[in-house]
């Protein structure tokens, strides 16, 4: 169950030539492959790109309608060695994924296609993950690109501008036998707006064809001796092709020219971002219209030396808007005009930040400093007004603070009810008695348990290599054995993605004696909710229903525990416990399985208002905290971070602690206070079932309970007050 349903707005991909298609940057994105003649589509999602694979998968229909085959591929890797179909045939594929960590997984496979190059045009759609809102380390795929000789392109962050890179980026492709990279950024992928629409083309070739007509050419086989000759061909045959099609078809943009002795040339990207900035600088309208000159780079590798040379001669001085270090662009841009013997003076780095992201506040102090400094703007004057189109900008002097100083920082964690918590908390309870461990944490939710208030884990290598991080901490045979094992953490996502093989089955071979805990929540639940191997839901278009337990037993493991509600704290503590003592050699593997909480309560909450407005009985649990009892230790909120847990005045005038209190976000798991009617955490918390569309018998029920309690609440008033001072 994937985190956003587009079955409603696909249908939009159906628009034919000269209709206005409005919507999400993904789904133009879609819409630009149906309307490219695509012949097969895979990938892995990934933020910020998650939700293109949901469009795809809701599209399904529509794909089989044009002969397209969709895949949701295992991983990254996975995905890019598909694109050998565009080898030997006249193809047309694309493969989507987060990029910079889907690009490190799919290296292998990208660098070998790069190698010998393509027939059929094969399109690698990266979400450019990189900044502030970024969940990776902050690295570009810019440097993946030149390491494998593949054109990357780069889009101003609009649709018509979007749609036309993924046409181009096929046309590039074909015309030099090369991959091309299309980098999307975060933002891009999201942003709203509208395009005119053409019609969408069946595959000129069908895999089906290619199935028929079997192509086999050993010169584009990565094997001596044409490796060899692959890399002569990259810099002889494919990059003049590719820089002759970059200026034929006009894919780099030259903006007001005339309008001064200055200019910037920018990555397509960072195109809103300065306009924004000019605006501000007063340089600049709504609609785009620069007083400065601007060389807009759509295709960020490989440069054209040609434009630059036409953008900089004649210009006093050039600032060049690289986001990210090393400044690649930069460096090339200084070759260029060296070798060129142009006297322009390059600004870069020396006014911008080396790291970081380039947003509106950034990008504006960069621009100021280098206008002040050749004069096109007076340090201490009045800010300029700009008249264009009958819109003025007045724009005030003050930089814009940096965002760490106006945000509050939030840092990531778990939802409430989150069926990962009580996995951490039974951790937590059983170093009390243990002692601490050397714990490796894994991509996905369980990363997050790394931060407060569990404070675990100790390193994260990559997605389903938890188990691979810690294989160092095993003592060598014929040594003392040690008095703990290493522990490390993996996602059902990661373990299909990659823990089976490089975690399980390696410690399985090399006789680890480590612990590997599966958090089993059912999905791929940090990218959005998608269905996996072992999803317990049905999927009419995918095999599901693989369990965990059997790949691992299958791979060698014989201790084997699983837990089919990680909820029940007492049985998570006594096989930690179990595992982390046991005198049985070899790995041992715990499957935590509950429900991603997130995912339930999407599947639920409808169901629940449905049952309600239809007048039939509904029970939903909440839980509370009894402000009398609560002693205001708040040992609950330390053992569980549930966003729900808060604090409260006490109630009590003679307790100074404040106590806990359970807010409405509650979805009552039951993790926090009590499970199964028992107090887990503190004997404060009380369930409460709240009935929606009551029965009589349920009326009763609460009539005669509230007698009771206001029965029993008299007689303690009473003994109270005999016994006052």
């Amino acid at each position: 169950m994937a985190e956003r349903s587009f079955v409603a707005e696909v249908e939009k991909l159906r628009l034919s030539e000269g209709e206005v298609f409005r919507g999400e940057g993904i789904l133009a994105v879609t819409k630009a492959l149906l309307e490219s003649g695509v012949a097969y589509i895979a990938g892995y999602q990934g933020a910020p790109i998650s939700h293109l694979m949901d469009v795809l998968a809701d599209a399904q229909d529509i794909l089989a309608e044009y002969g397209i085959r969709f895949e949701n591929s295992a991983s990254e890797a996975t995905a890019a060695a598909t694109l050998s179909a565009s080898v030997n045939y006249p193809l047309r594929g694309a493969v989507t994924f987060k990029a910079t960590v889907g690009t490190n997984v799919a290296s292998d496979a990208l660098a070998n296609l790069a190698s010998g190059g393509v027939t059929g045009g094969a399109l690698v759609i990266v979400g450019e993950d990189y900044g502030e809102g970024s969940s990776i380390m902050q690295e570009r795929s810019h440097a993946f690109a030149m390491k494998s000789q593949m054109w990357l392109l780069d889009p101003r962050p609009n649709l018509p501008c979007i749609v036309q890179a993924v046409k181009d980026g096929f046309d590039l492709s074909e015309a030099s036998h090369t991959p091309v990279m299309l980098q999307v950024r975060i933002r891009s992928c999201h942003l709203h707006g509208q395009f005119i629409a053409a019609d969408n083309r069946a595959p000129s070739f069908t895999v089906k064809d290619a199935l028929e007509n079997p192509a086999r050419d050993v010169d584009r086989i990565v094997l001596p001796p044409a490796s060899f000759l692959h890399e002569r061909e990259k810099v002889q045959d494919r990059w003049p092709a590719a820089v002759r099609f970059i200026q034929e078809r006009g894919l780099n943009e030259f903006f007001f020219e005339d309008a001064a002795d200055v200019g910037i040339a920018l990555q397509g990207g960072l195109y809103n971002a300065l306009i924004r900035a000019l605006q501000r600088l007063g340089l600049a309208n709504v609609h785009g219209d620069s007083r400065i000159p601007l060389y807009v780079m759509n295709v960020a590798y490989p440069l054209v030396d040609a434009e630059f040379e036409r953008f900089c001669r004649g210009r006093r001085a050039v600032l060049v808007l690289e986001e990210g270090q090393p400044n690649f662009i930069e460096q090339n841009v200084a070759d260029i005009l060296r070798r060129l013997g142009l006297p322009t003076a390059l600004h870069g780095k020396d006014v911008l930040p080396l790291a970081g992201e380039y947003n509106t506040a950034v990008v504006y102090g960069g621009v100021r400093a280098f206008l002040e400094q050749y004069g096109l703007i007076q340090a201490e004057a009045a800010p300029t007004r700009l008249a264009t189109a009958g819109s003025a900008v007045d724009v005030p002097d003050e930089v814009l603070p940096p965002l760490e100083q106006t945000v509050y920082p939030r840092p990531p964690g778990l939802c409430t009810g989150c069926p990962e918590r009580p996995v951490f908390t039974a951790i937590k309870l059983v170093e009390r008695e243990l002692g601490a461990h050397h714990i490796s944490a894994d991509i996905g939710c369980q990363l997050f348990s790394i931060l407060p208030p569990f404070n675990l884990g100790s390193t994260t290598m990559g997605y389903g290599l938890g188990a691979a991080s810690a294989s160092a901490f095993n003592v060598a045979p014929g040594g003392a054995p040690a008095a703990r094992r290493a522990i490390s953490i993996m996602g059902d996502g990661g373990f299909w993605h990659n823990g089976l093989t490089s975690g399980v089955a390696n410690a399985v071979f090399n006789q680890s004696d480590n612990l590997t805990i599966i958090v089993d929540n059912n999905y791929t639940a940090a990218t959005g909710g998608q269905d996996i191997l072992s999803s317990h839901a049905h999927n009419p278009t995918r095999s599901t229903g693989h369990a965990i337990e059997s790949a691992v037993r299958g791979v060698g493991v014989e201790w084997v525990r699983t837990l089919r509600r990680t909820y029940d704290l007492k049985a998570m503590t006594g096989a930690l416990r179990e595992a982390l003592t046991t005198t049985k050699p070899g790995p041992k593997v715990l499957i935590a399985q509950s429900e991603c909480m997130l995912n339930k309560q999407r599947r639920e909450k409808p169901l629940a208002r449905k049952a309600v407005a239809a007048g039939r009985r509904v029970v939903r649990e909440r839980f509370g905290v009894d402000p009398d009892t609560c002693t205001g230790d708040h040992s609950c909120i330390r053992l569980s971070g549930c966003p729900s847990l808060t604090i409260r005045d006490n109630p009590d005038p003679l307790r100074q602690d404040p106590v806990t209190a359970v807010m409405d976000s509650c979805v009552g798991c039951g993790h926090c206070g009590e499970v199964a009617h028992a107090a887990v955490l503190c004997p404060s918390f009380f369930r409460a079932s709240i009935i929606s569309n009551p029965t009589r018998w349920d009326r009763l029920r609460h009539r005669l309970r509230t007698r009771v309690i206001a029965w029993l609440q008299r007689g303690e008033a009473k003994r109270r007050a005999k016994y006052a001072f």
